[in-house]
């Protein structure tokens, strides 16, 4: 009976040595964890035969939370930006379907990402939650509307459908079930989101402010369909001067703000993966968003994160597709892609999108993708010829050869780094441009232009201000940009200190 017992223990083990010899796997090096990962960011990370130690949880949820928070940033850059802009705008008391004018140009006052000084804005509102809203656009306006992600709904004006001819549009939310008669507007737009952001340009003829102006006060309208028949008065609302902000965040304010998105918009109004990005950090629809100390603290490292990740994307490009002339010169843009959707051959363009809406308002194929005599295009710089971030405290001089592609006009623009508004100075324009009578070219048809704290003698009409001890950046603008812009036969120069 021993012997037996013996024996069949010796079966067994045998059996099971057998075994694991038999399905004994030939396992690769690659797929295994090794019992102590050396990392650079979270030092070392300790495993028990692939399985994680406690230490090495909390830094992976740890890094996880930040990395979430940081990417949160960069993707909700296009929301946030248009919640800071309504709320702006609502700070200078517009309320939705109002109008609001730069009746006497806009000046650094008023937080703006990079507005045009030389040109009267209009924008507005329009949230079409309860029911579609009619807008009457006048002649000769260039504008389009933005969703609350910041994607182009349509154009109006010069680059719309109307022409520039003055037309009727309706924009018409996700939510509405009535009946539409297409024939009776110009162009009706269907949206997924709530919430709007119109931005119109009126173009000034023979220096009359004041009449571009009156145009669309006269004319324009946004009011609700069901009062289509009798529209009640537009409200305009006169902000030259005024001191508001529209400007996102950039601390864990920005998650507030994101959050006030997420609620107020439909729960489909977005891409999948951007609401589940934000849901796994606390903000989700119907939710209330209330991080706990510990992913409060996780958070602003992320936003800090984020922040200087955005800032080094905008201001010190890697990718040399954001550069005009590569090698040659320092202007770049966040449409050098020529993508206002930010696609491209099925890729998402994810630079380019954060360059543009951490810098920039108004998306629209006509700024991204101009036509020959049509459209506008944009050119930014933010350091010199030998590379340095541009001094305030410096006096630099810029030629544009001649002659300049711009069928329209021309104009530059200087921006605080910090804010991407107008540069705080003494000199309320911020910028010089092509219908300044005092500007003067030289007599081969080109223009020098001076940037500086003081403008050079004889050089006044051509001198744009700056301040000692602060960063600014300088976009010029090709209204109607003509062939030699496209074909790159126009190259402007660099900053050159004097």
């Amino acid at each position: 009976m021993k012997s037996r017992l013996i024996l069949s223990v010796l079966l067994i083990g045998g059996i099971t040595m057998l075994n694991a010899q038999t399905y004994k796997a030939n396992v690769p090096e690659s797929i295994k964890t090794p019992d102590v990962v050396k990392t650079e960011l979270l030092g070392d990370l300790e495993f028990f035969d692939g399985l994680p130690s406690e230490e090495t949880v909390k830094k992976a949820y740890d890094f996880l939370d930040v990395s979430r928070s940081s990417e949160a940033f960069l993707n909700g850059i296009p929301a946030a930006s248009i919640y800071g802009f309504l709320r702006g705008i609502k700070e200078a008391g517009a309320n939705p379907g109002d109008v609001i004018i730069a009746q006497e140009l806009t000046n650094a006052r008023s937080l703006l990402l990079t507005p045009q000084t030389t040109t009267p804005y209009g924008f507005a509102e329009i949230d079409v939650k309860e029911e579609p809203q009619v807008i009457i656009v006048p002649p000769m306006i260039l504008g389009g509307i933005d969703n609350a992600y910041f994607l182009h709904v349509g154009d109006v004006g010069l680059t719309g459908p109307d022409a520039g001819k003055g037309g009727k549009y309706l924009l018409v939310g996700p939510d509405y079930k009535g009946e539409i008669n297409e024939k009776d507007y110009t162009a009706v737009y269907h949206t997924k989101t709530y919430r709007h952001w119109m931005f119109m340009r009126t173009f000034v003829k023979d220096g009359d402010i004041e009449a571009s102006i009156q145009g669309l006060k006269n004319t324009f309208s946004i009011h609700p369909l069901s009062l289509d028949a009798n529209p009640p008065k537009q409200k305009v609302v006169l902000v030259s001067g005024k001191q508001f902000n529209t400007i996102h965040a950039n601390n864990f304010e920005f998650f507030e703000e994101i959050n006030n998105v997420i609620q107020y918009e439909p729960a489909n109004a977005f891409n999948p993966e951007f609401v589940g990005l934000l849901a796994s950090i606390g903000i989700q629809k119907g939710e209330e968003f209330a991080p706990d100390a510990r992913m409060k603290k996780l958070m602003i490292e992320g936003v800090a994160i984020g922040n200087a990740t955005a800032r080094s994307i905008l201001f010190s490009p890697r990718n040399m597709d954001f550069y005009f002339y590569p090698g040659e010169r320092q202007w770049f843009s966040p449409f050098a892609f020529a993508k206002s959707n930010f696609l491209d051959r099925g890729a998402r363009l994810i630079d380019s999108r954060i360059m543009f809406h951490y810098y920039a308002t108004g998306i629209t194929p006509a700024m991204s993708n101009p036509m020959v005599g049509k459209g506008s295009t944009y050119l930014a710089v933010v350091r010199d010829s030998k590379g340095e971030y541009l001094d305030g405290g410096n006096t630099y001089k810029v030629t544009l050869p001649a002659p300049i592609p711009a069928a329209n006009f021309w104009s530059f623009m200087v921006y605080d780094s910090q804010t991407r508004s107008i540069l705080e100075t003494d000199q309320k324009t911020g910028g010089v441009d092509s219908k300044n009578p005092k500007i003067k070219a030289n007599k081969d048809g080109s223009y020098d232009v001076y940037f500086g704290p003081k403008a050079p003698k004889g050089q006044e009409g051509n001198w744009v201000q700056t301040m000692p001890g602060k960063g600014y950046n300088v976009l010029l603008r090709l209204y109607g940009p003509t062939e030699a812009w496209f074909d790159k036969s126009w190259v402007p120069g660099d900053f050159e200190v004097k």
